[in-house]
């Protein structure tokens, strides 16, 4: 006697997949918003390092609002 497993386990609900979304949204326009700023004004290279935090944080909102976990 098996147990049917469910291949479309989800972690979190469509309203919580809007909000990761809605993050990943704005933490890109924030990185992108920075690294023009930043390369606009000729800041020096390691300052530039700064853009990689909201670009992280745009990957993993919308690859958890994507995988629905």
């Amino acid at each position: 006697m098996g147990t049917a497993q469910n291949d479309d386990a989800t972690n979190i609900g469509p309203r919580e997949r809007r909000k990761r979304r809605l993050l990943g949204v704005v933490a890109l326009t924030v990185g992108v918003s920075v690294a023009f700023l930043l390369v606009v004004t000729g800041a020096p290279r390691l300052l530039r390092l700064v853009v990689f935090f909201p670009v992280w944080i745009a990957g993993l909102g919308l690859l958890q609002a994507r995988e629905k976990t």
